[in-house]
């Protein structure tokens, strides 16, 4: 099966509404309960990647393994944050000044999670940087959704007017977003002068196919770091570069860089070791929007060959194709929102699905395009949005008259000292190859069999 055909047969074969096979375990969708089919989501997602994985493993002439599902270890590792523990302590999922606030005209959910997008946030309302969430709430109960909508964009801020899906549906940027393929794989005509196996490359097993793949990882949040991560417990040599200048959320980065080294690295003013590192990768995974690495100066086509992977909030197209957006702004925009609460008081699917999934969407793309490298030498070009995983979820059927969904099982969880983080999601797995470095911890250069440094 293709990506896609994974997770409309997740679908279509009623995943999470079976009862469960044994009495005591709830029904397989039963801790990701919600109006709209949240686990179809995640198990076709998962089972996407492992069906790639598959397809990778057969063209190297490797033997496959049955895709293996487990609803605890799936819904675990999709509501991670509320397992995530440090020191006993949970982080909050969302900052002060994230979440829904009630508009002069509706309701508008923010993202200020970030320091730089919570002062981008205050510049849209004209509002100091001490203000705390009952005076931000005062304020944008005074105008219009549209208003603070338009504002934000223009200044960076991340703010959305919470709409129905009929209105999302009918816009331009709701139907640029439902547009195209689930996962986009596009091949390109450039190809390296020779392909050889690269020196001291270590090689692939079983468990870990992707071992003599290079990845650089240039995401944050969710989406992205899924993605990578999972291309790590797949044996890939991923390092994740992060500017210098702009702080990280520390237990976000715990729970997502497992399996990863970590460098940073300023291509403002030292792009020359960046164009090193890619020209030794052969994934590149990206995050920014779409145009924001080319305008500072990275040329992805320098690398010939290069798998050029990339997730975005809104898709590539359309008049919100720039804009920036996580998956709860996305929930709110396009009537997720709306449908998962009432006009009185909007709520949120029982997990960040719309990240989650399309990162294991983003990671079953990128081993199917290395696959199809193989056989012919070129590069492609793989893109997942938010939006469009979104578009398919409201596509699939409802039901509104679900239970509420049941806790992630603290069982499905790892521990390393003083940190418990989500297991992997996919059965055959019981752990990262590593917990997630010190943030910055490694060089920006490549290294012959990164495990070694990496021993618990």
């Amino acid at each position: 099966m293709t990506t896609a055909q994974h997770l409309v047969h997740a679908y279509e074969t009623g995943l999470g509404l079976e009862p469960s096979a044994l009495d005591d375990e709830p029904a397989p969708g039963a801790r990701l309960a919600a109006t709209l089919p949240v686990w179809a989501l995640a198990a076709g997602s998962v089972a996407a990647a492992a069906g790639s994985a598959n397809r990778y493993r057969a063209a190297l002439g490797l033997a496959t393994r049955p895709t293996r599902l487990d609803p605890a270890r799936i819904a675990a590792a999709f509501a991670s944050e509320r397992l995530f523990r440090q020191g006993e302590s949970a982080p909050s999922a969302f900052a002060e000044l994230s979440g829904f606030f009630r508009s002069a005209d509706g309701w508008v959910r923010t993202h200020a999670n970030y320091p730089h997008h919570r002062a981008r946030l205050l510049r849209t309302l004209d509002l100091p940087a001490d203000t705390d969430r009952t005076r931000l709430a005062a304020t944008v109960a005074t105008r219009k959704g549209a208003e603070i909508e338009d504002v934000a964009a223009v200044v960076g801020a991340i703010a959305v007017r919470v709409r129905t899906e009929a209105e999302w549906s009918a816009s331009p940027m709701g139907r640029a977003a439902a547009a195209g393929p689930l996962v986009a794989v596009d091949s390109r005509t450039d190809r390296p002068p020779t392909e050889s196996t690269r020196p001291g490359a270590a090689a692939p097993t079983i468990d870990r196919p992707l071992a003599d793949v290079r990845v650089l990882d240039l995401t944050r949040v969710l989406a992205g770091p899924v993605a990578t991560r999972t291309l790590a417990l797949l044996g890939a040599d991923v390092l994740r570069v992060d500017p210098p200048h702009l702080p990280e959320i520390d237990w976000q980065f715990s729970d997502t860089c497992q399996g990863k080294r970590s460098t940073l690295l300023d291509l403002r003013s030292d792009l020359a070791t960046f164009e090193d590192l890619l020209a030794a990768a052969d994934v590149l995974v990206t995050g920014y929007r779409p145009g924001a690495l080319a305008a500072a100066g990275v040329r992805a086509a320098a690398r010939p060959g290069l798998i050029e992977a990339s997730v975005s909030a809104w898709g590539t197209t359309g008049p919100w194709g720039g804009r920036r957006g996580f998956d709860s702004i996305v929930q709110a925009a396009s009537g997720i929102a709306l449908l998962e609460g009432d006009a009185d008081s909007p709520g949120a699917l029982p997990a960040q699905a719309l990240d989650h999934g399309s990162g294991y969407l983003l990671a079953a793309g990128v081993m199917d395009a290395l696959r199809a490298r193989a056989e012919d030498g070129a590069g492609r070009d793989v893109r997942v949005s938010l939006a469009r995983t979104g578009s398919w979820l409201r596509a699939a059927d409802r039901h509104p008259d679900h239970p509420a969904p049941l806790p992630p099982d603290p069982a499905a969880t790892n521990r390393h000292g003083d940190i418990v983080t989500a297991a992997p999601a996919f059965a055959d797995y019981d752990d990262y190859r590593w917990p997630a470095p010190p943030y910055g911890s490694a060089q920006p250069f490549w290294i012959e069999a990164p495990d070694h440094f990496h021993r618990d």
